[in-house]
Formats: C-alpha cells, structure tokens, sequence
C-alpha cells in the first residue's frame, strides 16, 4: 500500500461515502478499457479509450473504491450483461424468491421491487406465484426483454428523485431488493437515501454483492472493473447504511459470485425486526480479521502480482508445447484479467459467450473475437480457459465434451488449475 507522490496529490480523489482524502493503494491494475464495452469489426482499428483502474481505500470508513472516470449513463444505459444466460443465477434467484416469500409472508397483496432488475430474471419467480412487481431497470435494451417476459419494468436510473417518483406512481415496496448493483453505484449516498425514501415503514430490504473479505481472500483482483465503483466488506456497508437511517438486522454469506453476503435492512425505527446474532457475528469476524485497519489491505497488490504471473507461465508454456487455448465467456471479470495480464490472440485463439448480443464482437482492449459456443466442437481446443471462474461448475458440466478428444478445463482464479 503506497501513498502518492506529490504531483498525484494536485487532483486527490475522495472517498464516495464519507468524503475523506483517498491517499492508500488497494491495487493497482494500471489502465483498462470500459469491461462491457465490446468492440464491433468495424471499431478495431479506432481509439479506444482507456481508463485507470486503480483501487483505494479509504482510511476512515475503509471502504475500498475506485474513482468515477465514466458517467453510469453511458455505461448502463445500453448494457450488454443479460443475466438469464446464467442457469444457476436463474436458480439462484428462484430459490431467493421462494425463500422471502416463506420468510416475509408475501402475497398478492404485497409489493416487490428490484433495483437494477435486468432482464427479469428474478422478479419473473415472484410474478409467476402472483406477488405484484416492479423492476427498475436504467438499460431500455435489457429492460425489454424483461417487459416481454410479464415482468412490469420502469426504464430509470435510481436515486433519491426515482425514488420519491416511483413512490408516488406506485406506493412502497413490502421487500425492496438488489443483486448485484451496490458496487455499480458511483452516488453511493444518494442510492442508499433514496431505499430509505422508497421502503414502506415495516417493510425489508435485501441487497446482495461479492464480499471484499472473499475477494481478498481469493485474489479475486479481476472483479475489479469501471462498472464496479465500491467493493464492500460488512463493516463498511453497516456504517453507510446506518448514515441514511437503515438499520442491518441480518446477513447471509452466499457462494456465489466467488463469495457474497446478503445483507437484510429495515428502518431504523423499525422495532419488529431485532437486529439477529449473525449481524454481530459477521461484524466480530471483520474486525478480528483487521477490516479496520490499514494495514490488513496492504499485502493484496502483490497477491495479484503473483496470480498475473502463474497465469502467464501457464499460458507460455502451453503455446510452446502446441496447444490451443479458447476462452469461455466474456464477462466484465474476464476482461479485466485478459487486459491486466495483456492476454490476446497469441494467446488465446477466441473466447465464447451464450449471449447472441455479444457473439461476433470482440473483448475490449484485447480484441479477441467472440463466437458462439458452438465452435467449440468445431475447433477441438486443447484448452478452454474459463473466464467467469464463478460458474465454473457449471460450464464443465455443458462442455464436459471437450474430454471426448482430451481436451482439459483451466480455471485462473483463485489460484490457476488445470481440470481434466
């Protein structure tokens, strides 16, 4: 962890919930192309702009963060991330929307409502049992399919104004939820006042994101992308939420995403939901593993060192042996371990995605052709290198075919291992 020179210092950024100067390196991953931004034939020879991907935390909340160089109406607006090409999200999600239902009693006379509520993969579970929905979408391309599916979509991006709109419009949801989109926010304070502005007095909300405990833990580095402006761990979240009047009564630790937490939050004058021993637990646990302190964050830029050069050994050494390599997946995490290790066609032939909107571009910065996971039987890798690690197990399972010529499953993150 380093502090910056003098000449950084002119334009020193500032952290995005308490305002404190950001003077402490997380990790630096240098510059790196907008992740989701994929490049179309015709683009390749353009400018691409590149942006600094550079992680801080902050010495007084410890809330660890990079700086806004994009607005989120140009990333977000048109998105190209449709979470139903995930089954087990899908699943993930179902098995959500069962579980609040039991838990919180929800009916036909409730109100759910989800944040960043993409193309309807989650809120179609609770329409299909007849629990009345709202998603809030800010990308029209995603929210369409969302409408398509039955699932009532507002294209809008979220804060204290959608906020009271929305409200006003439509009332205030019973559960109020989001996967996913904490990190996304870069107004992080306007977000959280704006839950507290929608939430219906007694009603819960859930929000869902990677745990910065996990990420450190796992040298997660490659979910560390523009699109992600926060990266949280529990003590941070709590001391945000409670700054906007939102009381954490709950928290869940989820394998998904390579380890999240689920966190359960009500109005602080809220007296019907007592504040539950897992809460205190988690909390304990983070300051016990120093999330307090400086010190604990300043060994991770050199992990990710490290994990750059395994990757690159194996990559090296496999091309001198002959072998091809193909990717799986063009996820916003693959992009950035594809820019930050400088992998490209040298390396990898091509990367497939089961996304159609993706198939036929190229990833960002690397410039490596995306085809549709068909070429695959076609082109016989020696190979395939998983981009989104998250889900690994589930793409061995729907390629587990590769086998059939000998062909082996590399996974690069937390630690990089072939898989026969």
């Amino acid at each position: 962890m380093t502090t910056p020179s003098a000449a950084s210092q002119e334009r020193q950024p500032t952290c995005r919930f308490c305002s404190t100067p950001l003077r402490h390196t997380f990790v630096d991953l240098g510059m790196s192309p907008l992740c989701q931004t994929h490049i179309e034939q015709h683009q390749l020879n353009h400018m691409e702009p590149f942006y600094p991907l550079h992680a801080y935390v902050c010495e007084q909340c410890f809330l660890v963060q990079i700086e806004e160089f994009v607005a989120p109406g140009e990333i977000f607006s048109e998105y190209a991330y449709f979470s139903s090409y995930s089954d087990s999200w899908v699943q993930h999600a179902k098995i959500y929307a069962d579980a609040m239902q039991q838990r919180f009693g929800l009916t036909k006379n409730s109100l759910v409502m989800e944040l960043a509520s993409n193309d309807g993969y989650l809120l179609q579970h609770f329409v299909n049992c007849g629990v009345p929905c709202l998603g809030i979408e800010p990308a029209a391309n995603v929210a369409k399919v969302a409408i398509e599916k039955g699932v009532p979509t507002t294209v809008k991006f979220f804060g204290t104004q959608t906020a009271r709109e929305i409200a006003k419009d439509h009332g205030q949801p019973d559960l109020l939820l989001g996967n996913n989109v904490l990190a996304h926010v870069p107004n992080l304070n306007d977000f959280v006042a704006g839950m507290k502005i929608l939430l219906k007095p007694g009603g819960v909300i859930t929000i869902e994101f990677p745990h910065l405990l996990r990420l450190m833990a796992s040298n997660q580095f490659d979910t560390i992308y523009h699109e992600h402006f926060s990266y949280f761990s529990f003590y941070a979240v709590e001391k945000v939420f409670a700054h906007h009047g939102l009381t954490l009564f709950d928290v869940e630790e989820l394998t998904t995403h390579g380890g999240s937490i689920r966190i359960y939050g009500r109005h602080a004058e809220d007296a019907s939901k007592p504040v539950l021993p897992r809460v205190t637990a988690m909390r304990q646990r983070e300051i016990d593993a120093g999330f307090n302190r400086l010190e604990t964050y300043a060994s991770f830029a050199e992990q990710v060192k490290e994990t750059k050069r395994k990757v690159l050994e194996f990559l090296i050494q496999a091309k001198r042996d002959k072998k091809t390599i193909v990717g799986y997946g063009a996820p916003g995490k693959g992009n950035t371990l594809l820019n930050y290790c400088g992998i490209r066609t040298d390396f990898i032939d091509y990367t497939v995605d089961r996304n159609p909107y993706k198939q036929g571009k190229y990833t960002p910065g690397t410039h490596i052709p995306i085809l549709s996971p068909d070429k695959i039987k076609e082109s016989k890798p020696d190979y395939l290198f998983i981009l989104p690690w998250n889900i690994k197990d589930e793409v061995m399972q729907q390629n587990a075919f590769i086998r059939e010529w000998g062909g082996k499953f590399v996974v690069p993150i937390p630690e990089l291992k072939v898989l026969a």
